[in-house]
Order: C-alpha cells, then structure tokens, then sequence
C-alpha cells in the first residue's frame, strides 16, 4: 500500500515560516483565505469595510488601471503574491511595474519575483505592519516607490527611495504628488482621501497629458521594440 499523503499543516496567523513553507500550507488553505508572509512572519488580515479600505482600494486600482492602459509598457494589478524575498511574499493592493527592463517579472507560476518600481497598501486595520515590517521590506527590496494611504488617520505617505532609503514625495504648490518612478502618475492625495472620484481621475488626465509622460512613454516603446 503507499503511503498516505501527508495534509499540510494549518497556516496561522503569528506563524514563523521560509517563503516555500509558507507556499506550501497556504496552497493547502481555502481559496478565499488570504495570507502574506512579512519578515518571515504570517500574516492573515481581518475583514475589511467599505469606507475605510474597500472603497479605497477600488478607487486605488482604478487609478493604477487607467495609468497602465495609457502607458504601455506597464502592467498593473492589485492583490497579487509578489515573491519578493525568501523572507517576504506580500500581496500588496496595488502594484505598478514595467514589463522589460524593470526590476520584476512574471514568473512562470504566475508570481511576480522581484521588487516592482510601485506598491500601494491601504492602511487600515493592518496600517501598523504597512507602515513597519512591509516598509521595511519594500525599501530594503529596493521597491522605488511606496504609497501608503491611512484612511483613517486622513493622510497618504509616498515614500520614494533614494539612496537606500526611503524618503517622504512631497506634494507640489497645487496639492498634487507626482511619482518619480512613473513619469505623469499624479495623485490629489486630498481628493482620493475624500474619495472625490472625478478630481482623482482628473488630475490623473493632467499627468498624463504632461510632456513627462509622453518622454516616458516614448522611451518604454523604444525598449519594447528593440
């Protein structure tokens, strides 16, 4: 007779855990339970509501979509295993990265592996791990941009790294910051905090109507088709 298959252990929450033993007990979890592994430690978020994190979220992933299909070369998404290190596999709520010469790729499970140029996290009830554990792995990981948006504390931090470190990307004499890694990514971070939809979308426009923008987007196609 063979031997019967061994059921991973449970995944827990507090759990200390390599990335591929994390990998392993999470794959053997329910399909809606989610997880990350941050600084060799698990994870597991509570339920989330709809004004402090499922509005944001959506309006967040709106705002990243409408950056990626107007700039190719991008790819964006939200909510995806980024297999960043053998200590951290997060999932981050939005993700911006470029498709070739960037600092990430798809791998062939469908992962990202690697540091994308952009994550965003929407800090409410896991605002303490965003704004520790993960913004140490993100700067340490070199992830050149981190945008951290706290409903409810009414503010955004955007962090952008520069010489190893992180540093706050303060907002122009309109109110609007503009990413440094992503040329024409412009946020009103006092609209999105309102979840004032058309100010957000519109200032976006702004941005990528800028000649920053369209030099960007001009070099991403010339990489693409070399």
């Amino acid at each position: 007779m063979s031997a019967p298959v061994q059921t991973p252990p449970v995944l827990r929450a507090g759990d200390r855990l390599s990335r591929d033993e994390f990998e392993r007990r999470y794959h053997a979890m329910p399909p809606d339970i989610k997880a990350e592994l941050i600084e060799g430690v698990v994870h597991m978020p509570s339920p989330v509501r709809i004004r402090s994190h499922g509005t944001p979220h959506y309006l967040l992933g709106t705002w990243i979509t409408i950056y990626w299909g107007n700039t190719p070369g991008t790819l964006g998404g939200g909510d995806a295993t980024v297999r960043l290190d053998p200590g951290n596999e997060p999932q981050p709520d939005g993700v911006l990265m470029r498709v070739s010469g960037g600092t990430a790729r798809i791998d062939e499970d469908d992962y990202i592996t690697g540091s994308p140029e952009l994550v965003a996290e929407i800090g409410a009830s896991s605002a303490g791990i965003d704004r520790t554990a993960k913004f140490r792995a993100y700067q340490r990981n070199g992830i050149q941009e981190y945008v951290l948006i706290l409903p409810l504390e009414g503010r955004i931090d955007w962090f952008a790294l520069r010489d190893g470190a992180y540093e706050p990307l303060a907002a122009d004499a309109e109110g609007i910051v503009r990413s440094e890694a992503f040329p024409g990514l412009w946020l009103d971070p006092e609209a999105f905090l309102r979840l004032e939809v058309a100010t957000v979308l519109a200032t976006l426009q702004r941005g990528l109507a800028s000649p920053e923008h369209t030099a960007f987007a001009e070099s991403l196609r010339g990489e693409n088709a070399s």
